[in-house]
């Protein structure tokens, strides 16, 4: 079963939804939930913010913290995921935000890559990543790996968490 299809199950049998802030996977999570059949009974829908101010704007993200730390951030991608849970009306919420390359953002290095998820209660988890590989690589591991923190969330499989990956693994 692949991790979509996983957290679609859990969602599913809890009887509660999910919805999805991406940036630099720009759409990637949502398209993986998508291709699994009946993903309409738990995924609500999914915000594409890749230009900054749309994190704020639509998200919620605060400004301020924008502004002073740029997108690449855990408090960042924790906001974003609490965000699109409220807005799209969720029970969960999950967020991407990174570099993917080919240049540094923020001053971070590409492979800087932020997951994050926020529940029901409205606390989140953020997983920082620091990915190898080309970009592809690095937007194929973002979502896997914001796939399996929701899964572990949710009290499905979870395996190690190993923040160092080697693209196309």
């Amino acid at each position: 079963m692949t991790a979509a299809a996983q957290v679609l199950r859990l969602l599913a049998g809890r009887g509660e939804t999910l919805a999805v802030a991406e940036s630099l996977t720009g759409g990637l999570v949502a398209a993986e939930l998508t291709s699994v059949p009946g993903a309409s009974q738990a995924f609500r829908g999914s915000v594409t913010a890749y230009a900054t101010p749309l994190k704020s704007e639509v998200l919620g993200v605060d400004a301020r913290l924008l502004a002073a730390r740029g997108a690449v951030d855990a408090e960042v991608a924790r906001q974003m995921a609490a965000g699109v849970r409220r807005a799209l009306g969720a029970d969960w919420g999950a967020a991407t935000t990174g570099v993917a390359g080919p240049d540094t953002q923020d001053g971070h290095p590409v492979g800087t890559v932020f997951v994050a998820v926020c529940g029901p209660s409205d606390t989140g988890k953020v997983t920082a990543l620091r990915l190898n590989g080309g970009r592809a690589d690095i937007r194929r591991e973002s979502v896997r790996s914001v796939l399996e923190l929701l899964s572990g969330e949710l009290g499905g499989y979870a395996s190690a968490q190993d923040t160092e990956h080697n693209g196309g693994n």
